[in-house]
């Protein structure tokens, strides 16, 4: 496999409703998509880094200025067997994860596309479908929570995970799980709580959730073994795994009892798979977490779900929730049942709709 070209695309898309979170609240998201000229095919992928540097330290404009000025002098002109090699030849570079997994994403569709095989097959996945839950952002008041919580339910997802922060915990969970007591229910902290808050995240262990997810600092390994010791609740960490060390250090020191596997915060499908394989020898579930992709994104979390041990709903959700109009053709839908067919079709299996995102685009850089 050679590189002849890369084209960088930002295009901007605005969601269907603000999405808030503890330490932000998105309406529109600039989103960097990556086109690569691979002996002839184009393979695409995309970069999950954000507006601002609130979840991680990246952004659309260093991870643009990451690829062309480090990324891309790395591949140019060089041959290489597969694109499961990519990562390892980035590894000069330093963190930046975002800005690799955009690119080395991209190369994994373009070989998917050469060997005419569906992504998820070339990744090593085994199943037709997978399960999808969904994330539901802080809300103004309890009963518009409720109300989002019963429609989505309605539409068949099969977890629910709401976001919360100090002074928006206990109180939500307590009214979703008297409202709906056997749905499967999760919440997501993103680093925003302390070892001093304790007796509150104690509280949450009396509504039999699926699991805590990163509710301390986003680089504390070690705290969350701490409180980890002190809940039932199992822990998961998302913010604090950017490769296998890390959660090599979090399962061996007890840290969590599930891991949230995200391409752009690992680096793309090479590191993912490392990751899933290290979890599954230790008994550790693992799933899909979302970054508000477009259809691009979503597509890779989907082949990258197909993989034996993503055993818990994950967040890849239906283009519609996010998007009036997503970039690819046909978009992501998700079933009464709660689940994502594994698409058939080569590489990615879902098409970009190239008129779309060009109407989207609102900077393009050609790397050749």
């Amino acid at each position: 496999m050679r590189v002849k070209k890369i084209i960088l695309r930002e295009i901007h898309m605005p969601l269907v409703e603000p999405f808030e979170t503890s330490f932000d609240r998105v309406e529109h998201r600039r989103i960097m998509l990556v086109e690569a000229d691979v002996d002839g095919v184009s393979g695409w992928g995309e970069c999950t880094a954000g507006e601002d540097p609130y979840y991680s330290y990246e952004t659309v404009e260093t991870a643009s200025h990451v690829i062309r000025d480090f990324l891309w002098p790395v591949l140019r002109g060089r041959e290489f067997a597969s694109a499961s090699e990519v990562f390892d030849l980035f590894s000069r570079v330093r963190g930046h994860n975002m800005a690799k997994g955009g690119l080395e994403t991209s190369l994994w569709d373009a070989e998917a596309l050469q060997k005419n095989i569906p992504l998820a097959k070339l990744l090593g996945g085994t199943r037709a479908e997978i399960a999808s839950g969904v994330s539901i952002g802080i809300q103004p008041t309890i009963p518009v929570l409720l109300a989002k919580v019963e429609k989505e339910l309605a539409a068949g997802y099969q977890r629910i995970k709401i976001k919360i922060k100090p002074g928006w915990d206990v109180e939500p969970v307590r009214a979703i799980r008297e409202r709906f007591p056997r749905v499967r229910l999760m919440v997501d902290a993103n680093s925003a709580y302390h070892m001093e808050d304790l007796p509150v995240l104690k509280q949450l262990d009396a509504f039999y959730l699926i699991m805590i997810e990163q509710p301390l600092g986003h680089d504390d390994i070690y705290s969350h073994a701490q409180l980890q010791r002190q809940l039932e609740t199992p822990i998961c960490l998302d913010e604090c795994i950017h490769d296998t060390e890390h959660a090599r250090a979090a399962i061996e020191i007890g840290a969590c009892r599930i891991i949230n596997i995200k391409l752009g915060r690992v680096g793309g499908h090479t590191p993912a798979r490392r990751i899933h394989d290290l979890c599954a020898s230790k008994s550790i579930p693992v799933w899909c977490g979302g970054m508000l992709e477009s259809g691009i994104g979503r597509a890779h979390n989907i082949a990258m779900s197909s993989l034996q041990n993503f055993s818990l709903p994950g967040d890849v959700t239906a283009s519609k929730r996010y998007w009036n109009e997503d970039v690819i053709q046909p978009e992501v839908e998700v079933s009464s049942q709660g689940t994502i067919r594994i698409p058939s079709a080569a590489g990615l299996g879902y098409a970009p709709r190239l008129d779309r995102i060009e109407s989207l685009t609102q900077r393009r850089e050609v790397l050749e």
